[in-house]
This record gives C-alpha cells, sequence and structure tokens, in this order.
C-alpha cells in the first residue's frame, strides 16, 4: 500500500534546528523507560480498582505532553526524549506496534469462538464501518462549518468509524467480558480496523487528485482485502511448516512467531500494496486455528508469557505516546486553539455524533447480529455500543493525514490540524468517558454477576478449600526441628476463608423457589465435565499420547459441543466421527489408477488416526468422569452426566475393540509409539531431578539431556509404523495357498498382488459369472443372499483365513451370494482360470479345494451349526471329522447318524419320495435321529432329510461327525477343538525329521490311475493338505514345537494302518476315527511371529504322521499355553473371529 504519506522520516531534526543544535538520538530510549516505569507503576496501584489501566497510561501521557510544551521545552533531556517520540513518523509508529499487538490478539482468540462469530463480526466491520463512514461523513459536511468537500469528509468518517484494537482489546481483558462478546467486540476491531484503513487510503487517494469508478473501487477494496487474507494465510502456512523442524527450543519458536509477524505486515503493507493489518490478523488467526498445539509444556508457556509481555510493553508505549501527541495538538505550535475558539464545542459534538452513529449501526444490522453465531441480545447490544473506543491506530493516521498537508497542494495545513484535534480528541473522550464507565454499564445490566449455579460451586469449593486446609496443617503442624504451629494464628492469615464455615452444603442439594435449578446446574457441570476433558487433551499431548493435528481435532469436537450442553446431552463425539469414519473420497482410491502400495499406506494411516482420537477421546473421559466425582462427590446431576461420558464412549469402545480383532497390529504399534515416548520423557525428568538434587554436574547433565533428546526427535521423525506382512509371507501363511505345494502355488497365485478394500465395498454379487477367488488376509466381510435365506443366521460375516467363491469357481455356476467388506479387508484376488487350470494335474489337489470350499458352504447353508465356529473350527472339523467321497451314477448311499453331509456337486434323490436334489445342499439322517434339532433344521430351503439317497448323476459328496456337541455354544466355548477331552494322552515328543517330512508334497507326481490303485496312499496325501490348512489357518499364533508321537502296540510295535474301506465310490479323505493332535494355540487371538519365522515350516514340523486309532475313547491333546515373545519388526497378527467392525462413509 506504500506509505501514506509518502514521507519516512523523522520530523524531530526540523524542530530542533536553533535550539542547542539538535536532538541526542539516544535520548528517545530515556522517554522507553520514563514510560514503562510509570506503566508499572500504574498496573501495580490499580490493580483491584475499577479504572482501566490503559486510561491511567493516557491521562499520564497527557500530562507528560504537556509538562513538555506548557513549559516551553524546558524538562532538559527528557523533553528531548518526549518530542523525539511525539514526533515519530506515523506510518513508522504502526510498523513498530501494530504487527505485535494484532497479532497478540488474533493468537490469544479461541478458534471456535472466532468461528462462530465470524459472520457478526463481518458484518459489523464491513457493512458496519461503510455506513458509519457515511454517516458521519454526512455530519460533517452538513453540521461543520469548515467547508470540506464531501472527499474530505467522507476520510474523516473512514478514519473515526473503526473501533481500534489496540484501546478495545486492553479494556476487555481488564473488564473481565464474557467469551461470546469479547470476541464480537475484540474480532470486530481487527477486522474494522483493517477495513478501515483500507477505506481510509481509498478516500486519501481520491482527496490528492486520483479517480475512481464504481468498478475500481470494487476491485481495489477486494484486492486488498482477499489479497491480505491470503498473504496472513501463506505466512501461516509456511512458518508453520518450519516450526515443524523445530525441535523442543522455544527460543526460537518465539522468536519465529515474533519475526514472522513484523515480516508478514511488512511485505504486505509496502511490498504488495495491500492492507498490512488484515494480513497479521489473519497471521494470528491462523497460528490459532492450527499451530497452538505446535506449542506444548513449557514451551506454550513461556510463549504466552512473551507475548503478554510484548504487549503489555507496546500498550503501555503507545497510550503515553498517544497521551503526548493530544497535548502537542492542544499546546504545541499548530495548537487549534490559536484559530478555532470553537472546536472544543464542535469536538463535543463529533463525540455525540460518533456515539449516535455506532448506536444507528448497531440497530440497523441488530437483526443480522441476533441471528448469526451466538446471536446478541438487548444488553450485549448496548454493551457493544458503547465500547467503541478510539485508539492509536485512528491517531497514527490523523498524523500522517497531517504530515501529508504540509506539502500536499490538495490539503491546506488547517485542515491537517483539525484531523489531528479531532481524533486525538475522539480517543481522548471515548477511553476517559467509554472506558472508565464500560464497567459501570456491565453493572447495571447485571452482565458481571455470577450466576446461582456458579454461586454454589464457589460457596461448595471455599468449604473444601477449608478442609484441605485443615489437612496441610495436620501434615505440617510439628516437625522435629521447630515444633509445633498454632492453628488460630495461621487460621487468622487465611482471610479468604472466613466466610466458607458453617454447614457444608452441596451445590446440587434442592432449595425452595428454585424451579429450573435442575437444568442449571446440568449446563454448568457440562461445560465444567467438557473443560476437564479438554485439559485432558493437553496433557495427552504433553505426554506424547497424540499429536499436533489430532489434538487441534479433539479440542475442537470439545468446543462445539459447549455450545450444546444447555440443549443436549454431552455430544463431543458427534464432532469426532467424521474422523472415524472413512470419508467417501477413499473410494475414489480404490480404483485401479493408483498404485495398490499408495491406497494400503493412506488406509492405514487413516486407521492409525481413527484409533488415535477413539483411544483420546475414552481416556479423557474417564479422567474427567473421576475428577467430577472426586470434586462433586455423588449425586444426581453428576451421575446423570457420568452416565452421558458412558453412553458416548460406547461408539468409540466398540470401534476400538473392532480394530483390535480386525487389524490388531495397529493398535500395538499406536501403543508402542505412547510407551517410547513416555519412557524418553520419564528419563528427562529423572536427569532433570538429578540436577536439581545436585547429584548431577551442569556438563554431565547436558551430556545426558542431548542424549535423550537425540532419541526422543528421532522418535518424533521416524515413529515405529503399521507393517503390513508382504505378499509373500500373506501367501505362504494363507491356509489355501499355502497347503498347496510350491509349484501348484505358484501356477495359482502367479502374479497376484494385495488388495485393500474400504468398507462396504462389493466383493461379487449374487447371480454374477464367477470370476475368481477372494483370500481373505485381514478384515470383516458380510454376506447376503435372496436364494439362501436362513433366520438363524445372526452374524453373516466372514473374518481372516476365509476362502470366497471357490465352491462356485469349482462348480461353474453363478455366485450364490453377496460378498461385502464391512471393515478395512486386506487380501488377494486369483482369477478362476488359475484355479480351474490345477483342477486336472492332480486328484489330491482337487479334493482339497473341494473340501476349503465347503467350509464356507456350511457356513452359508447351515449357520445354525457352523456360524458360530471360527475357520480354525472348521478346517480342524474338515481334517479330523470329515470324509468326502464321489459316487457314482445308481449308487445308494446313507448319512449315518451323528453326521452331517453336504452335496457339492451332482444330482441326487431321496429314497422313497425319489425328491429331487441339487447341489448345494445339506444332507440329514432321517427325521428319526435325534442327534440334531431337526425341527429347526428343516426349514431351510436347502437341508434334506432321509434314510438313505439315490445319485442321479456323478455326485461330490463331504461328510462332517460332529459327534459330542449337542448345540453349537459346546463349539463357540472350546476355540479351536471340536471333540471333547478325555482319556489318557501319549506323551509328548519333539518332532523328528521324518516326521516333519509327511508334511511336504510329495517331489514326483503321481497319476490318477495311481491313485485308484493306492487309496490309503490317497487318503494322507488329501488329509495332509487339509491338516496343513488347519495348521495355517492359526495365522499369527505361536505354534508349539513339541510333537506327538504315533500311538504304539502294547508290544511296543507301531499298529499297521487300517484299510479303508469302500465300494465303487472312491474315498478321498481318512475316515472319521483317525486321529491327530492339533498344534498349540492362543485362544484369544492376537500374538506374534517373527519376521525370519515361516510359518509352514512351523505347520509341517507340527503335524505328525496319519495314524489309526482303534479305540473310539481316543482323544486329541490342545496345548493353550502361548508364548508371548513377538518379532520387532513386523507383527503378524491371528484375527479369526467374526467382527462388526464398521467404518461408515461420511454423508
Amino acid at each position: 500500500m506504500g506509505s501514506v504519506a509518502n514521507n519516512v522520516t523523522l520530523r524531530a531534526g526540523e524542530e530542533g534546528e536553533g535550539e542547542e543544535g539538535g536532538y541526542n538520538p539516544t535520548d528517545a530510549v530515556l522517554f522507553v523507560g520514563i514510560s514503562l516505569v510509570l506503566g508499572i507503576a500504574s498496573r501495580h496501584l490499580l490493580r483491584g480498582t475499577r479504572v482501566p489501566y490503559t486510561v491511567a497510561l493516557l491521562v499520564l501521557g497527557i500530562a507528560m505532553g504537556s509538562l513538555e510544551y506548557g513549559t516551553s521545552h524546558r524538562l532538559g533531556k527528557v523533553g528531548d526524549g518526549i518530542r523525539i517520540w511525539a514526533n515519530i513518523d506515523p506510518d513508522l509508529l504502526l510498523a513498530v506496534f501494530l504487527p505485535a499487538l494484532l497479532f497478540e490478539s488474533a493468537f490469544s482468540m479461541e478458534v471456535h469462538q472466532i468461528k462462530k462469530c465470524m459472520a457478526q463480526m463481518v458484518v459489523l466491520a464491513g457493512p458496519g464501518v461503510l455506513l458509519s463512514t457515511f454517516i458521519l461523513g454526512a455530519a460533517l459536511k452538513l453540521f461543520f462549518p469548515y467547508n470540506w468537500s464531501w472527499k474530505t469528509s467522507l476520510l474523516l468518517g473512514g478514519l473515526l468509524s473503526a473501533t481500534d484494537p489496540v484501546a478495545v482489546v486492553a479494556l476487555l481483558k481488564e473488564l473481565g467480558a464474557s467469551k461470546k462478546l469479547s470476541t464480537i467486540i475484540e474480532g470486530e476491531s481487527l477486522m474494522n480496523d483493517g477495513t478501515a484503513i483500507v477505506v481510509y487510503t481509498l478516500f486519501f487517494r481520491m482527496v490528492t487528485g486520483s479517480t475512481f469508478g464504481w468498478g475500481a473501487v470494487i476491485k481495489f477494496l477486494a484486492t486488498v482485502s482477499l489479497g491480505a487474507i491470503g498473504m496472513g494465510i501463506a505466512f501461516g502456512l509456511v512458518s508453520y511448516l518450519w516450526l515443524g523442524f523445530i525441535f523442543n527450543d522455544t527460543v526460537i519458536e518465539i522468536t519465529l512467531t515474533l519475526a514472522v509477524s513484523y515480516l508478514a505486515y511488512f511485505t504486505s503493507q509496502e511490498g504488495a500494496d495491500i492492507s498490512g493489518v488484515l494480513t497479521v490478523m489473519t497471521l494470528g488467526m491462523f497460528y490459532a486455528a492450527v499451530a497452538r498445539t505446535a506449542f506444548k509444556g513449557e514451551g506454550q508457556q513461556s510463549l504466552h508469557h512473551f507475548w503478554e509481555m510484548v504487549s503489555y510493553i507496546a500498550n503501555t508505549l503507545i497510550f503515553i505516546l498517544s497521551g503526548v501527541v493530544i497535548a502537542e495538538g492542544i499546546l504545541g505550535g499548530d495548537s487549534i486553539l490559536k484559530h478555532e475558539e470553537s472546536a472544543w464545542g464542535y469536538l463535543i459534538l463529533l463525540y455525540v455524533l460518533l456515539q449516535l452513529s455506532r448506536a444507528i449501526v448497531v440497530g440497523s444490522l441488530y437483526p443480522l447480529l441476533r441471528y448469526f453465531g451466538y446471536g446478541l441480545d438487548w444488553k450485549e447490544a448496548i454493551v457493544l455500543v458503547w465500547s467503541g473506543l478510539r485508539g492509536a491506530v485512528a491517531l497514527s493516521l490523523s498524523l500522517s493525514f497531517k504530515q501529508s498537508s504540509d506539502s500536499s497542494p490538495w490539503i491546506n495545513h488547517e485542515t491537517g490540524t483539525l484531523f489531528v484535534f479531532f481524533t486525538g480528541g475522539i480517543v481522548f473522550l471515548t477511553l476517559i468517558v467509554n472506558g472508565s464507565t464500560t464497567q459501570f454499564v456491565l453493572r447495571m445490566l447485571d452482565m458481571d454477576k455470577l450466576s446461582a449455579a456458579k454461586r454454589r460451586i464457589l460457596d461448595f469449593t471455599k468449604y473444601e478449600m477449608t478442609s484441605k486446609a485443615l489437612e496441610a496443617f495436620g501434615d505440617l503442624v510439628d516437625d522435629e526441628e521447630l515444633g509445633p504451629a498454632d492453628w488460630p494464628t495461621v487460621k487468622k492469615y487465611i482471610t479468604c476463608l472466613h466466610d466458607a464455615e458453617g454447614e457444608r452444603i452441596h451445590p446440587h442439594t434442592a432449595i425452595e423457589n428454585d424451579n429450573d435449578v435442575e437444568h442449571m446446574h446440568l449446563s454448568d457441570i457440562r461445560i465444567r465435565f467438557l473443560n476437564g476433558v479438554q485439559a485432558a487433551y493437553w496433557v495427552m499431548l504433553e505426554e506424547g499420547r497424540i499429536t499436533q493435528y489430532t489434538a487441534n481435532i479433539l479440542m475442537q469436537s470439545v468446543d462445539e459441543a459447549l455450545d450444546l450442553v444447555s440443549s443436549e446431552p454431552l455430544c463431543d463425539w458427534n464432532g469426532l466421527k467424521p474422523n472415524v469414519h472413512f470419508p467417501n473420497y477413499y473410494k475414489f482410491l480404490q480404483t485401479s489408477t493408483f498404485p495398490r502400495k499408495l491406497v494400503t499406506y493412506f488406509t492405514v494411516e487413516r486407521l492409525e488416526f481413527a484409533c488415535y482420537i477413539s483411544a483420546a477421546f475414552l481416556r479423557a473421559h474417564r479422567i474427567a468422569r473421576q475428577q467430577l466425582h472426586d470434586f462433586i462427590g455423588d449425586s444426581e446431576i453428576a451421575s446423570a452426566i457420568i452416565n452421558e461420558s458412558e453412553i458416548e464412549g460406547e461408539e468409540a469402545k466398540k470401534f476400538l475393540e473392532d480394530v483390535r480383532i480386525t487389524f490388531p497390529q495397529v493398535l500395538r504399534v499406536l501403543k508402542t509409539r505412547q510407551v517410547t515416548y513416555s519412557v524418553l520423557n520419564h528419563l528427562i525428568e529423572y536427569v532433570q531431578d538429578l540436577e536439581k538434587s545436585g547429584l548431577l554436574e551442569e556438563k554431565e547433565l547436558v551430556h545426558l539431556h542431548d542424549a535423550v533428546q537425540t532419541d526422543l526427535k528421532k522418535l518424533l521423525r521416524n515413529p515405529p509404523l503399521v507393517k503390513i506382512p508382504k505378499p509373500h509371507d500373506l501367501i505362504s501363511a494363507n491356509p489355501l495357498l499355502g497347503a498347496l505345494p510350491s509349484a501348484v502355488r505358484e501356477q495359482i497365485v502367479g502374479s497376484t498382488k494385495e488388495t485393500m478394500k474400504q468398507r462396504g465395498v462389493d466383493l461379487y454379487r449374487e447371480g454374477s459369472k464367477p470370476n475368481g477367488v477372494w483370500l481373505i488376509s485381514n478384515g470383516v466381510v458380510k454376506w447376503a443372499s435372496k436364494k439362501i435365506r436362513n433366520k438363524h443366521s445372526l452374524h453373516p460375516t466372514f473374518a481372516h483365513g476365509s476362502t470366497l467363491g471357490l465352491y462356485e469357481v469349482l462348480l461353474g455356476k453363478p455366485y450364490i451370494c453377496d460378498i461385502v467388506t464391512d471393515s478395512v479387508v486386506l487380501g488377494f484376488f486369483i482369477e478362476a482360470e488359475r484355479i480351474l487350470s490345477v483342477l486336472g494335474t492332480d486328484h489330491a489337489v482337487e479334493d482339497f479345494l473341494w473340501q476349503e470350499s465347503s467350509i464356507i458352504l456350511s457356513k452359508l447353508l447351515l449357520p445354525q451349526i457352523f456360524e458360530k465356529m471360527t475357520m480354525h473350527d472348521l478346517r480342524t472339523l474338515v481334517a479330523e471329522r470329515s470324509t468326502m467321497s464321489t459316487y457314482i451314477t445308481g449308487e445308494c448311499f446313507e448319512i449315518p447318524q451323528h453326521m452331517i453331509g453336504l452335496l457339492l456337486e451332482g444330482f441326487i434323490k431321496t429314497q422313497g419320495t425319489l425328491e429331487l436334489i441339487t447341489a448345494p445342499a445339506a444332507l440329514f439322517p432321517s427325521y428319526g435321529d435325534r442327534s440334531f434339532r431337526v425341527s429347526e433344521i428343516a426349514v431351510a430351503s436347502f437341508s434334506h432329510h432321509a434314510s438313505s439317497y439315490i445319485v442321479e448323476t456323478r455326485a461330490r459328496v463331504i461328510m462332517f461327525d460332529i459327534a459330542g456337541f449337542e448345540t453349537s455354544r459346546t463349539l463357540q466355548r472350546r476355540a479351536s477343538s471340536l471333540i471333547s477331552h478325555g482319556g489318557d494322552n501319549p506323551p509328548r515328543t519333539p518332532p523328528s525329521r521324518e516326521h516333519s517330512g509327511l508334511m511336504s508334497w510329495p517331489q514326483r507326481h503321481t497319476k490318477s490311475r495311481h491313485h485308484l490303485e493306492h487309496p490309503s496312499e490317497i487318503d494322507q496325501h488329501g488329509n495332509n493338505f487339509s491338516a496343513r490348512a488347519m495348521q495355517l489357518s492359526m495365522y499369527g499364533s505361536m505354534i508349539s514345537n513339541e510333537g506327538h508321537s504315533p500311538r504304539a502296540s502294547p508290544n511296543g510295535q507301531e499298529k499297521p494302518p487300517k484299510k479303508p474301506s469302500h465300494s465303487r465310490s472312491y474315498s478321498r479323505v481318512p475316515p472319521p476315527t483317525e486321529s491327530r493332535r492339533l498344534i498349540s494355540v492362543k485362544s484369544e487371538g492376537s500374538t506374534t511371529v517373527r519376521k525370519n519365522v515361516n510359518v509352514g515350516e512351523i505347520a509341517s514340523e507340527s503335524l505328525i504322521a496319519p495314524r489309526e486309532n482303534p479305540d473310539p475313547n481316543d482323544t486329541r491333546e490342545m496345548d493353550y499355553s502361548s508364548d508371548e515373545s513377538g518379532g520387532e519388526d513386523e507383527h503378524i497378527v491371528r484375527i479369526d473371529s467374526p467382527s462388526t467392525l464398521s467404518f461408515p462413509r461420511a454423508p
């Protein structure tokens, strides 16, 4: 914008000519010292009085100026210093004081209050300033006898229209007005001060000969204002990013905030020709919104104290200097008293018109002010009118105008003198009259009184303070050195608690004639509770439990909830939901345009952020509940607030529990970060305590402190991250692919890569052509089907280890259900062609794929039996207690008692009724068998009961022996075990190499003919695949290395295997009497394996050779012990339980 007066030199030298040859520049320092001493004395003496500090400073400044100019410059060096500062260039005055004052004021404002009151501030600073400018300009033109042009009148009107932020902010801090009213008045003064400078500049250019059309005026105002906002955001963003690279250096951090405020002002005002005031105001608000949490602990306190000191020094100097300038205008060489004797009367008239215009502006805009933000009642509107103070900004602009009048042909010298006189007089009157009586106005309107709820809390707190004082006295009353103390004397000095004696009254006790007491106390306690939650967030930020960005989000949610305490229960979780749920744009990331690793990275980052939010929310509420109970005790109101808090936390608890099931790696890594940060902070505190106690010297302290700080910096720069296992590891650990030999696995997998899907994504739809198989590594999916309708399916979900779509691919028919992700899902997609390509290579592989497909099919067709079983339970059932047979046309077969069959392919008929049954179908024994609750099962459309079945075409049937389990609840109680424990267990011995080799795939593939000729060998191979899949289903669990030796005969000889019986059908799986020992597993879930451990190798070592068990009482053994030691580099966590993890998309 440039210098308004186009002159940046001091005028002191001009007036000093002839008087001792000029001034000594160092005399200016003397004025600063005297001003600060007067400011200190004023603040000290006026503390606790009703006289505003700024008013006293202005009076002192007028007194100093009067002494200097009234005594004809006889104060010596003191007078020289006064004149140096009084004659300082006005643009330099603004450039020295305004940036620091504006930044401090804007930075100290609450962001949420700014957002809510922004519309009101814009209304007052935009239309309000323009309306006031035209009202005052018209009054100056019509009622004042100076024959000013409209441009000149509007120039002075615009100069006086804006309330001054320096004066207003200083006053509000002393009076302690409400946050809402303080934000509106302070924000208006900040914004309209910048607006007024812009308007002043526009009319000044018009007065000095420039011409503007309406389009040029609008363009000028938009460029200057919007450009300033953009400049402030740019400086704020760059400096904030710079702050991120500064680690625990408070001096540099504070210096950066100071430097950027001045650089932003100068760049805008002098370089870009836009409003420097609006730029610094925007910069301060940006810091308040984004960078407040960048300063933690002692750094934040130091920053607060520094800017408070800067504000105090600047206010002291600028108000005393304003008083000096006013005195110079009255008593100086250009005194208006020498030219205009009636100027004093017109000054009073102008003051009255100024108050009248302010009332007209607020009154005309009152409907808008009442509608926007928090609203505005009539009492607050009166205070808003009366608190419109003018200060140093207006005075500096008038001095700049007077300076220009000395050299401009467009402005005469008398007009410039009148501008300074009227502006100085208005500044004096508004500060003396309005400033000193604003507190009286607040008192008259009953706006400075505490509410009944606050008074009762205050009285209760005083009584509690008395109890604490007695406790402290009891602890300190006697010591070994000095002996006892006298309580009456101690009590005599604690005068603040004298009125707290008497009966203790709980603040929530109902009293007569207080009908609104419950609602009033509810609102009050909600506010106190939420303030406690916000304080807990600050503590967590300092402890390293949450990041700066997370802290901003959490605190903003509390601010939003504080606005609704009088009408709604606690609702701060509502503001956090959008940050926990995945936004809609994450769906866009699922497109093939983006690399899958990038999609995985962003998804995990979002999941980490959501866990940070939820965990911090629950912890803060738990702390606040405890603090509220400790302070208030038991009361209905406090209990109601605590109950609201617990209800608020239900969704966050559920979210974390679901993440613990689906992606526990995320929670483990976040906890690791927090613990590491906390341990390092404890080390810093320990070293500092040693230094304070004198056990460490300064050099030793510096060395240890720097070492810990280096580790802390390393943690913040490179924290532990969630590591998704590599595709090769996921494939090897997958129950389906890991059980296959490497050659077949490579043929199926090929170039398949892992895929991460968000919640709500369709993997496939019912009735669509089967184009591939989905293997779920992490996460949860849900299924739905129009064809399969079963009322017994309560949790239609599949979790880790599920193989989806395999049955449809093998059968060659459309998908029988919809599969939709119900959480973040990590998995693989294998094309159908790759699956079908291996079917003809080996019958054992084909049988294993059919067995694997029956696992999901059983959950779909018979949820009342299989739904509560985990994937590992089902694979154990397939490996341990299942028989799969292929029947040819015309063959008849029965379903043995205590067994269930699934028709996987082909057509069969029931014996007798000849009902045609097509695959897939569930087959049960006749209704006479009471092993199952056939009355419930019969309602399923895919279930059939018959004494025997006749094969129409080649049919494949798998039968499950679930003897010993009357209901599915028994299966749920025993994780990973389908048969009750009992009998004598053989001794455990480590597995031998010959036993571990039995898990290996035969190096030479045999032909189908060889399998037909040696069915027992076929049984062993087929079962090996299922057994390996069973072991791999315990993904992430620590697998026991203990083996189980084959059962020996009484004479010490190993019993020979029993030949399986078969007719024209050929069995692919060992008969159900075969037994294997299950490997150890931690049933609760999440343990880890080291990165260099091969899951397949562990599984192969743990499984023993198949053996026959003629003893029907023989049982299996499950070891529930687990090793808690985990890997450091990569966490692979077992997930095999259904979950309802939900990441709803943002609306």
